[in-house]
C-alpha cells in the first residue's frame, strides 16, 4: 500500500483519535496504530461510531465516503498498521439524553464524560469499581453507559473498550482495555478459564450449608415485551448453556424478621444472569433483585419502618475480587472492591434486628 501522510490537524479538519472516531458536522481523519490493526473496517467503525445508527455506516462504506490511504474500500477490507483513513460527518441517532429529557423529540444523545473509582490502572488495563445502577454501555434504551462516559472523559485515548460485562444492578469491579493487544490476551484468559472471579451477595432464605456446586445449564428467552431473561434448562435443548457457580456460606441471619445469608461466590462460568438464576433455582433470591427475586421482601427491605424495613433499595450483589494474568507482563495481580456503603449498613441492620448466626 502507498505510504501516504496523514494531513495535519487543522480547525476545520481536525486529527482525531482512532477511538473518537467520527464527528457530526465535519470530515475527520486518523491513522491506525499496531494494536487497531487486522480489524475489518466495517466492525472498526461500528464499534467506535457508537449512536450512528449501523444501517448509515454500511451506506458512507457502499457509497466510497469512507477512504483508507484515499482510496474505496469494501465493508471486509482488513486495516494495516499506518492506513491513513478518511470518516465523512456521521450524525448521532436522535434520541433521548438522559432522564431530565428521556424521549424529548429532536435531542441527540449527549454523553456526559465521568471518571469512575479506580482500582487498578496502567498503560494496558483500567479496572474501576462500578456502582449500582449504571449500565456498562449505552442500548436497550439506555442512551450510554460507563464505557461512553469514560471515553467522553478520556478524549486522547486511542482505545477503551470493556474486558467483560456486569449487570447493571452489580457494583464492583469491571475491567477496561486500554489496547487491542490487552482485550485479546484478556478475552483469551476468561475463555480457557484462568481468571477468578468472586461476588459477595445476600440471600432470603434460611441457607444452612457451607457449600453448594449448582451446574445447571441456562437457556435465554423473551417475556411478551420482548424483555430478556434466562431461566435453568436441564431438557437438553441445544440452546441451553452449561454454567456452574460454587456458594460458600459467609454468615447466616435469624429472626423474627425471616432469615438471610451472605455467600462468597465463585464464577465457574460467565452466563448472562448466572448468580441471580442459580440461587433463585435453589429457592434463595437475591435480596433486591428485581428480575428473579422476591417482590414482596425486596418491597419490604426498601421500607424504612416495619420488621422488614431497612431503606434498602439496590440489588445485593458484589464483584468483590478478580485474579488476572496481567495481559503483558504475564504476572498475577489480585484485585478487590469493598462492600458499598448500603451493603455494609444493610448487614448492619439484619445483625442487629435479626442476630447473627455462625456460618
Amino acid at each position: 500500500m502507498p505510504d501516504l501522510a496523514v494531513p495535519p490537524p487543522s480547525a476545520a479538519q481536525p486529527k482525531l483519535t482512532a477511538r473518537a472516531g467520527f464527528a457530526a458536522d465535519r470530515v475527520v481523519h486518523f491513522q491506525i496504530a499496531d494494536d487497531e490493526a487486522g480489524q475489518r473496517i466495517d466492525n472498526y467503525l461500528l464499534v467506535r461510531a457508537k449512536g450512528v445508527p449501523k444501517s448509515h455506516v454500511y451506506r458512507v462504506i457502499r457509497g466510497g465516503e469512507v477512504r483508507v490511504n484515499k482510496k474505496r474500500v469494501d465493508a471486509d477490507y482488513r486495516l494495516a498498521t499506518g492506513d491513513s483513513v478518511r470518516l465523512p460527518p456521521m450524525r448521532v441517532a436522535v434520541a433521548g439524553t438522559n432522564a431530565r429529557d428521556e424521549g424529548a423529540p429532536g435531542v441527540r444523545n449527549i454523553v456526559r464524560a465521568f471518571e469512575y473509582p479506580i482500582v487498578f490502572e496502567d498503560d494496558d488495563l483500567l479496572v474501576i469499581d462500578k456502582p449500582a445502577g449504571v449500565a456498562v454501555h449505552g442500548g436497550s434504551g439506555i442512551s450510554f453507559g460507563v464505557i461512553e462516559q469514560l471515553r467522553a472523559a478520556r478524549p486522547t485515548a486511542r482505545f477503551i473498550e470493556l474486558v467483560h460485562r456486569l449487570d447493571r444492578d452489580t457494583s464492583g469491579l469491571l475491567m477496561i482495555a486500554k489496547k487491542r493487544s490487552a482485550l485479546v490476551r484478556l478475552h483469551e484468559e476468561i475463555r480457557e478459564g484462568r481468571l477468578a472471579k468472586r461476588y459477595v451477595t445476600c440471600v432470603a432464605g434460611d441457607w444452612n450449608t457451607k457449600r453448594r456446586q449448582v451446574k445447571a445449564p441456562l437457556v435465554k428467552f423473551l417475556l411478551p415485551d420482548g424483555e430478556r431473561r434466562v431461566r435453568v434448562d436441564t431438557s437438553g435443548s441445544a440452546d441451553a448453556m452449561p454454567a456452574h457457580t460454587i456458594f460458600d456460606l459467609v454468615e447466616r441471619f435469624r429472626g423474627a424478621a425471616g432469615a438471610f445469608a451472605l455467600l462468597d461466590v465463585d464464577l465457574k462460568t460467565g452466563r448472562t444472569h448466572q448468580i441471580r438464576v442459580h440461587l433463585a433455582h435453589l429457592g434463595f433470591p437475591i435480596v433486591g433483585d428485581e428480575k428473579y427475586g422476591d417482590f414482596a421482601i425486596n418491597k419490604a427491605l426498601a421500607r424504612s419502618a416495619g420488621p422488614l424495613g431497612a431503606g434498602f433499595k439496590r440489588m445485593f450483589l458484589h464483584a468483590a475480587r478478580l485474579t488476572i494474568t496481567h495481559p503483558r507482563l504475564a504476572t498475577r495481580i489480585d484485585l478487590s472492591a469493598p462492600l458499598p456503603v448500603e451493603c455494609t449498613r444493610f448487614l448492619d441492620v439484619l445483625r442487629a434486628s435479626a442476630g447473627a448466626c455462625d456460618g
